[in-house]
């Protein structure tokens, strides 16, 4: 098994040479680590997961029983394939003290998908799909792998995404610690709640998204008599899922093309909505002026819209007509649907 883990790291690092894992280990660590300055030494938050095969995990009666270590991950993501062998050890040899627990990130990946992946690659923990994005928020999600070990007490201990000394002195560190907390009240992880979430047939509110260049944008404009098309998506899309997941690679090149191109149409407001996923304002910047984009972009640093939107899949586009009520939803693979709404509206 480890032979097999260790050919397609191998194969995965050969014929990916650009994209937001490769050759980014530092820049990768830097994000998981500010992502986890706000979390370390907070009390973790007592979700309940579920896994895919239908067993519940609750966390907070975990605590102050067995340490915990999440691995956010997804099965397109190359140093996530690398990592498993060491991910898989920490499960095989975890004991009664801790608790391994892997965490799809469901951004762009599916439950057939992480099937697939067991199957070829023979991997056992329990992994959880975090299909709505409400795991990755409470934890700050910024990186694929990103490891979250949680101690005895309940505390977040570390938040990084190399697997390497620091990760296995923090797995130590977790078990061996108190079971009990101590010293101050520890602050306790806040956990976004999604009171906005917006379907077809629903209307926007008058609400803002800062624009990259510091610009703001209003979601809803009635004044302005023009219908609004929001195309969610990331900027790595198109070349690092080019031969991992060419399908989709294709999809976010097809939509980005038929955005170009029907992007001076009149009475047409267009926002580019990036995942703030493996992405930065200077990675957005990059792609504007690589691909030429000349829609507003912004940057969905928290995930909060994609969340609000109800999307995982890119690139996916939600058109609003001139009320701003929400009228078509465009999935990927969809490749009249655009043209087509916009000729209805």
């Amino acid at each position: 098994m480890r032979l097999l883990y260790s050919a397609i790291g191998l194969l995965a690092s050969a014929v990916l040479a650009s994209g937001p894992a490769a050759g980014a280990e530092t820049s990768g660590q830097q994000l998981a680590q500010t992502a986890g300055r706000s979390l370390v030494g907070a009390m973790a938050p007592a979700l309940v997961l579920t896994t895919i095969d239908g067993k519940a995990v609750n966390l907070g009666q975990l605590y102050g029983k067995q340490a915990v270590y999440l691995k956010f991950w997804a099965t397109w993501c190359v140093p996530c394939r690398e990592q498993m062998p060491h991910f898989e050890h920490a499960y095989e040899t975890a004991g009664p003290d801790l608790a391994v627990i892997a965490i799809d990130v469901g951004f762009g990946d599916s439950v057939e998908a992480i099937r697939e992946f067991q199957q070829k690659t023979g991997i056992t923990m329990p992994v959880v799909f975090d299909e709505d994005g409400h795991i990755a928020a409470a934890f700050n999600l910024r990186v694929t792998p990103q490891h979250v070990v949680i101690g005895r007490d309940g505390r977040i201990q570390y938040v990084g995404h190399l697997a390497d000394a620091r990760l296995d002195a923090a797995l130590v560190a977790a078990r061996t610690a108190s079971a009990v907390a101590s010293g101050p009240v520890a602050r306790a992880v806040r956990v976004p709640v999604n009171r906005l979430h917006f379907a077809v047939g629903d209307t926007l509110p008058a609400t803002s998204v800062l624009l990259l260049g510091g610009a703001s944008f209003q979601l809803r404009e009635p004044a302005l008599h023009s219908a609004t098309v929001f195309v969610f998506l990331s900027p790595w899309c198109e070349s690092y899922l080019a031969t991992t997941r060419p399908a989709v690679s294709g999809n976010c090149r097809r939509v980005r093309e038929q955005v170009s191109s029907l992007a001076a149409q009149p009475h047409v407001r267009w926002l580019g909505i990036a995942s703030g996923l493996w992405a930065k304002p200077d990675d957005l910047r990059a792609y504007r002026k690589q691909y030429k984009v000349a829609i507003p972009l912004a940057l969905d640093a928290s995930g909060k819209l994609f969340r609000e939107f109800g999307v995982n899949d890119m690139p996916t586009v939600i058109i609003a007509d001139a009320d701003g009520k929400l009228v078509r939803r465009v999935e990927p693979g969809d490749a009249a649907g655009l043209t087509e709404a916009l000729e209805t509206l």
